[in-house]
C-alpha cells in the first residue's frame, strides 16, 4: 500500500504518526481496505518464510511491521486462506546407548546460564531422501538456541558428530570450561569424540536414559527443521539436501526466524543484545543438600555461586530434573582448572566414597562456565 510512490512507513515518518495508529485509523474508516491490507501482509510473511511460520510467529512479525492484529484473527485469516504451517511427521529414535564406553553425569539440568558458550547441546536425526536415509548431527548454544555446528553424512558414526563439533569449535572458539551435553549414544561416548572435548577443555554431560527432556532445546530444533524445511520440500540427492539445510541454518534460522523462547527475537539478535549487556557472573550450578556444609569453603576457593536444594526429600525427589548421584564415581579435580571429572557407574561398595567425594570443593565448576 502506497501513495504517490511513498510507502506507509515513509508517510508515517513524515506525518509524524505511528504505523499502529495509522492502521487503527484505517480500520475505523475503511474496514474492508484494512482487512485486505492485513491479508496481503500475512500472505507476504507466509511466502517469505515458505509456510514455516504458524499464526503466533506471523502475529509477532505483524507487530514488528507496525500492524497490531489479534492472534485469533491471524489464525482465522490464515485458516481461511489456507496458509497454516505444515505439520510434522512421526519421530524415529536414532540413539544407541548400549555400549561399553564411559557415561557422564547430567550437568545441563543443574545449570543456570548467563551468556553464550557456557552450555552446548548436541543431537542426531535422520532424513529420508528418495532412495536412501542420511543423518544430520547438530550442536546448539543452549543460551541463544543458535546452531553453532552441524554435519550431514550417509552414515551415523563418530565421524558425523566429530565433524559437527569441530565446526562449532572453529566458529565459536569457546573458553575452557564449556559444558557439552548430549544423549548417551555411542557416537558421543566414543574415545575419539571425548578426546576432542578433552583437548579443548570441555566438560562432558549426558542425559538420563530414555529422558528426552534433558535435551529439549535440541529436540525442539529438530522438530522445527523437519516441519519447516524437510517436509516442505523434496530433495534429489545428498548434495541438494546439504545446500537446502545450509541455507535454512545459516541464512534463515540463525538470522531471520523469530524464536518464541527468545521473546520473538532471532538467535542472532538475541546474542547481540546479550553482548551489549554482558552479565557480571558466569553460569551457576545447583547441587543437593548434602553439599550444604561445604558451601563456605567452596565459595572461598572457587568464587562459584552454588545453590542447594532444601527440605526433607531425597535428592531425586527435590528436583524432577536431577538424577541421584549415588552409583557414580566422582574423581576429584583441581578447582583452579575448572574441570569436572567424568562420572561412571560403580557398584554398591563404592557408594560411600562417591557420597563423601561430594564434599570436595574441587568438584564445583568455576564461575566462568
Amino acid at each position: 500500500m502506497s501513495l504517490q510512490g511513498l510507502s506507509i512507513e515513509r508517510m508515517c515518518q513524515l506525518a509524524p504518526v505511528s504505523r499502529a495508529g495509522f492502521y487503527r485509523s484505517l480500520q475505523e474508516r475503511e474496514p474492508v481496505k484494512e482487512e485486505m491490507e492485513v491479508r496481503a501482509t500475512i500472505q507476504q510473511i507466509v511466502v517469505e518464510h515458505r509456510r514455516r511460520y504458524g499464526y503466533r510467529r506471523v502475529s509477532a512479525e505483524l507487530r514488528r511491521r507496525g500492524l497490531l492484529v489479534n492472534r485469533k484473527r491471524v489464525a482465522r485469516l490464515m485458516r481461511e486462506d489456507n496458509l497454516l504451517a505444515l505439520q510434522r511427521r512421526a519421530f524415529v529414535v536414532t540413539t544407541d546407548s548400549k555400549h561399553e564406553f564411559e557415561v557422564y553425569l547430567n550437568l545441563a539440568s543443574r545449570m543456570t546460564l548467563t551468556g553464550v558458550n557456557q552450555l552446548w547441546v548436541a543431537d542426531i536425526t535422520y532424513i529420508r531422501l528418495q532412495a536412501e536415509f542420511v543423518f544430520l548431527a547438530v550442536i546448539l548454544d543452549a543460551f541463544s538456541r543458535k546452531v553453532v555446528g552441524w554435519a550431514l553424512e550417509r552414515t551415523i558414526d563418530t565421524r558425523l558428530t566429530k565433524t559437527a563439533l569441530e565446526r562449532a569449535i572453529a566458529l565459536r572458539r569457546p573458553a575452557p570450561g564449556l559444558v557439552h551435553h548430549s544423549d548417551r549414544g555411542v557416537q558421543y561416548a566414543s574415545h575419539d569424540y571425548v578426546k576432542v572435548l578433552e583437548e579443548h577443555q570441555m566438560i562432558s554431560s549426558m542425559s538420563r536414559p530414555a529422558n528426552p527432556y534433558d535435551n529439549a532445546s535440541c529436540e525442539s530444533w529438530i522438530k522445527t527443521l523437519k516441519r519447516e524445511e524437510i517436509y516442505a520440500n523434496e530433495y534429489r540427492d545428498l548434495e541438494h539436501l546439504r545446500a537446502h539445510i545450509e541455507e535454512f541454518i545459516e541464512q534463515y534460522y540463525n538470522r531471520r526466524r523469530l524464536h518464541s523462547a527468545l521473546g520473538y527475537q532471532t538467535p542472532e539478535e538475541f546474542e547481540q543484545a546479550a553482548a551489549a549487556n554482558p552479565s557480571s557472573i558466569g553460569a551457576t550450578m545447583s547441587f543437593f543438600k548434602d553439599f550444604e556444609d561445604s558451601r563456605p569453603a567452596v565459595k572461598q576457593a572457587t568464587g562459584t555461586n552454588v545453590t542447594t536444594s532444601s527440605g526433607p526429600q531425597s535428592a531425586a525427589q527435590t528436583s524432577g530434573s536431577d538424577e541421584p548421584l549415588t552409583g557414580y564415581s566422582l574423581a576429584s579435580c583441581s578447582a583452579t582448572a575448572g574441570e569436572l571429572a567424568s562420572a561412571a557407574p560403580v557398584g554398591d561398595d563404592a557408594k560411600g566414597g562417591a557420597e563423601k567425594s561430594m564434599l570436595d570443593p574441587g568438584l564445583v565448576p568455576r564461575n566462568d562456565l
